[in-house]
């Protein structure tokens, strides 16, 4: 194993339980969640509604319509790049980063929490569909999650075939919800991937599952805070999910440094509000695949492809060819000879976003480990309302690029977080408070 805090414990046998009999592949939380939520789709109407160095140079101001659009103001961007390394403490840094990815790991009881919601809808999905595989995915089960995710990733497979057969299913899941006690039902059947969101209430779970959870010893002492709605998402056939889990869960498994860097990542996206498909930024799986490649590509590469290894897994589903090694023993220190820390791993990933102008004209492709031309994948102009600004390549299905949703605003929003960041990481001897501070719009009447 590499260096870096070591992952939530049995995250990759939990990930691996029931994936190896799925056979289906990937993408479902971009594929549900950023296309079901794109701009362009017109969603059904919902079966419920929500009735309940040298001296650093000078900081910039830069102008970006709303908080997530348009014109964003950031305090601290420097959009030049000449080689300067971080004059932070880099030890200290490591320590303070490491410490920070330790914490966001989930508490024991946010884990039973979710996987009691996944066992209540699993029962009432079941009850319906007895001879359909309903299976967890996404972040949960991969071994990614973060402490207080409140999502829920949740797959029903299904032999309808084609899209509006599917959406009748969905449909028919919405009605099941609704009458079982869940809330904000929102059922999207002409998504990519027909979808039901919807919040499921505490007191639902108890009353499926005949009782409240019990407390554990170990808990924490003092009470806690009432924990946040927990939100879930039902997709429809998406098989892909099964597979795209497991294979994310081999890549955390060979090297405890991706878990840790994706933490980091998914709390500074947080905090700056750039990790919404639906405000054309990210999704958390776009960022979990720029974090993969971030590291198969560092020399020497800390994270192998396990795409172009000798296939130890194999699956085909709708029409994918799903390959890759997830031999544990094959792959047991590869990264072994990459010395990284975490705070090099982290600058250098906002680095490279910031200052690396072949973003703007390839492909990120975790499948390949390397760069490939939009003119490969076809993805040079706009088609409908996939823009291609920034890409980056689904490692499964292939023709699904994660970064479609972004447009030409918000393209200009995330260069200057990315160099925000970067410029923190370098130039500030302390740069932790900053570079996760919160994103606030600047009070009208502010600027100029």
């Amino acid at each position: 194993m590499g260096e870096g805090p070591k992952p939530p414990p049995n995250a990759f046998a939990h990930a691996q339980h029931g994936l190896e009999e799925a056979m289906r592949l990937a993408a479902a939380q971009a594929a549900a969640q950023t296309a079901a939520q794109a701009p362009h789709q017109t969603p059904s109407k919902p079966v419920d509604s929500t009735k309940d160095v040298s001296p650093p140079a000078s900081p910039k101001l830069a102008p970006s319509g709303s908080s997530e659009r348009g014109d964003r103001w950031v305090d601290i961007m420097d959009l030049r790049h000449d080689g300067r390394r971080p004059t932070a403490d880099m030890a200290l840094l490591d320590r303070d980063l490491g410490a920070l990815a330790a914490d966001l790991r989930p508490l024991p009881s946010e884990t039973r929490r979710q996987m009691r919601a996944f066992e209540a809808v699993r029962g009432l999905l079941l009850g319906r569909f007895p001879r359909r595989p309903v299976r967890l995915f996404g972040s949960v089960a991969n071994g990614l999650s973060v402490r207080g995710n409140n999502d829920l990733d949740v797959c029903l497979e299904h032999d309808g075939g084609e899209r509006e057969a599917l959406g009748v299913v969905a449909v028919e899941v919405g009605e099941l919800l609704r009458e079982a006690g869940m809330e904000q039902i929102l059922v999207l059947p002409k998504a990519r991937v027909p979808v039901v969101k919807f919040v499921v209430p505490l007191a639902v779970v108890d009353a499926l599952l005949g009782g409240a959870e019990a407390q554990e010893e170990g808990d924490d002492a003092t009470p806690p805070a009432p924990p946040l709605p927990l939100h879930c998402d039902v997709v429809i056939n998406h098989g892909l999910g099964s597979v795209n889990t497991k294979l994310l869960a081999t890549y955390c498994a060979v090297d405890a440094r991706l878990p840790a860097l994706v933490a980091l990542v998914k709390r500074w996206a947080k905090a700056r509000r750039v990790n919404s498909p639906y405000h054309g930024t990210l999704s958390s799986y776009a960022y979990v695949l720029l974090c993969v490649f971030h590291l198969q590509t560092r020399s020497p590469p800390v994270l192998p492809v396990l795409q172009d290894m000798e296939p130890t897994f194999r699956a085909r589903v709708g029409g994918w060819d799903c390959a890759f090694c997830d031999d544990l023993s094959r792959l047991r220190d590869f990264g072994a000879a990459n010395r990284e820390s975490l705070a090099e791993l982290l600058w250098t990933f906002f680095e490279q976003l910031a200052w690396d102008p072949s973003l703007n004209r390839t492909v990120v492709s975790v499948r390949t480990g390397r760069r490939l031309s939009k003119a490969s994948k076809g993805w040079v102009q706009r088609i409908g309302t996939e823009r291609h600004l920034l890409c980056i390549e689904d490692p499964l299905d292939t023709s699904h690029d994660l970064g479609r949703t972004v447009d030409a605003q918000t393209r200009g929003v995330l260069h200057k977080e990315f160099a925000r960041a970067a410029t923190i990481l370098r130039d500030r001897d302390r740069p932790l408070a900053v570079l996760f501070e919160p994103y606030e719009p600047r009070p009208e009447g502010s600027r100029g």
